[in-house]
C-alpha cells in the first residue's frame, strides 16, 4: 500500500513538473511581463470584480495578507492600481485599476490567450476534446471544499445540458410561480437559438455542478440592441442546491468571461418577483434601468432590463 502511495505521489509530481514547465510558470516573469504568476492574478481579479478588496483577494487566493498588501503597494506606486474607501461602509477600501492598470491587464489577457491558442492549436478536435475533459476530471478531482460546505464546480456546458435546462427550468417556474407552458417555449426557443448559432468566442454556456449533479446553469449572448453589450439569460438554481452561492458564482463566471471578451457591459431581462435573482444580480454590481408592466405566462407582470458596466 505505501509503494503504490509513493508510485501515486511521483507520478502527480511529475506531472506538475511537466505542466508547470510547458505553460511557462517556471520563467522568471509571467508571459514576457514584469509580473510573477501571483502578481498577474491579483491584477486579473481586480480587473474582473466590479466590486474588490483586499479581503476578498485574500479570501479568494488564499494569499498571506502581508505579502498582498506589498503587491498592492507595489501597484500603487505604478499607478496600476487606486484604493477609494467605500461610499457604503467607511471600514471597506475598494481596489480599482487605473487607465494604466486596465490597458495593462488588456494586454497580459490578450497575451494569455495567444499562449494557450498555441498549445491548442497543433491539436487535433478529437484530442482537444479529450484534453479538456480531462482537465474537467481533475478539477472535479481535487476540488476540496472548506468547512464541509459543498463543492461548487462551474464548466462549460456538454450534451444533454441544454434538454436538462429547458426541462427545469418549465418545472421550476411552474411549481414556484405558476407559470405556464409560454415560459417554457421562451425558453425552448432561446437555449435552440444559443446551441445553433452561438458565436464560441464571445457566447457562453455553464452549468453548476455540486458532487457531478446539476445545480444551476446561465448563458450570455451578444446583445441583439447593443453591440458593445452581452446578455446574461437563464440564470437557474436548483432549490436542493440554493444557499450554497451557485448563483453568485455563476453570474461572476459571465462577468469574468464578458470582460475577457472585450464587452463593455452586460444586460438582462427579469421580473420583479424573482426576489432570490435580483438579490444576486444587485450584489455583482448590475443596476435596475427599466421596467415595464406586462401580461406573460398566465399572469400580470413587471419585466425589468438590469445593466451592469464593465
Amino acid at each position: 500500500m505505501q509503494e503504490d502511495m509513493t508510485r501515486q505521489v511521483d507520478a502527480v509530481r511529475q506531472f506538475n513538473r511537466f505542466f508547470t514547465r510547458r505553460i511557462g510558470v517556471l520563467d522568471e516573469s509571467l508571459l514576457a511581463s514584469d509580473f510573477t504568476l501571483t502578481q498577474a492574478r491579483v491584477l486579473f481579479e481586480i480587473g474582473t470584480r466590479k466590486i474588490c478588496t483586499a479581503g476578498d483577494l485574500i479570501a479568494g487566493l488564499g494569499l498571506d495578507p502581508g505579502y498582498l498588501s506589498r503587491i498592492l503597494q507595489q501597484f500603487a506606486d505604478s499607478n496600476l492600481v487606486l484604493r477609494k474607501q467605500s461610499v457604503d461602509d467607511g471600514r471597506r477600501t475598494n481596489l480599482f485599476l487605473t487607465r494604466k492598470g486596465q490597458k495593462t491587464f488588456a494586454e497580459l489577457d490578450r497575451r494569455s490567450r495567444h499562449l494557450i491558442g498555441e498549445l491548442l492549436n497543433p491539436l487535433s478536435s478529437p484530442q482537444r476534446a479529450r484534453l479538456l475533459n480531462s482537465m474537467r476530471v481533475l478539477q472535479e478531482t481535487l476540488a476540496v471544499a472548506p468547512s464541509g460546505a459543498p463543492n461548487v464546480l462551474i464548466r462549460p456546458y456538454r450534451v444533454g445540458d441544454v434538454g436538462w435546462a429547458i426541462e427545469r427550468h418549465g418545472q421550476l417556474y411552474a411549481q414556484e410561480y405558476g407559470w405556464n407552458e409560454e415560459f417554457e417555449a421562451l425558453v425552448a426557443k432561446l437555449f435552440a437559438q444559443f446551441a445553433t448559432q452561438h458565436d464560441p468566442a464571445a457566447e457562453r454556456f455553464w452549468v453548476a455542478e455540486i458532487d457531478g449533479e446539476r445545480a444551476g446553469c446561465v448563458f450570455v449572448v451578444r446583445s441583439e440592441k447593443d453591440a458593445i453589450a452581452a446578455q446574461l439569460r437563464c440564470l437557474l438554481v436548483d432549490p436542493k442546491f440554493r444557499g450554497f452561492g451557485v448563483g453568485r458564482r455563476l453570474v461572476d463566471e459571465c462577468i469574468q468571461f464578458c470582460t475577457s471578451a472585450g464587452y463593455s457591459r452586460i444586460i438582462l431581462w427579469t421580473n420583479d418577483i424573482l426576489v432570490s435573482a435580483r438579490r444576486i444580480y444587485e450584489a455583482a454590481g448590475f443596476s435596475l434601468i427599466e421596467q415595464t408592466p406586462h401580461r406573460s405566462f398566465g399572469h400580470d407582470l413587471v419585466g425589468q432590463y438590469w445593466a451592469r458596466e464593465l
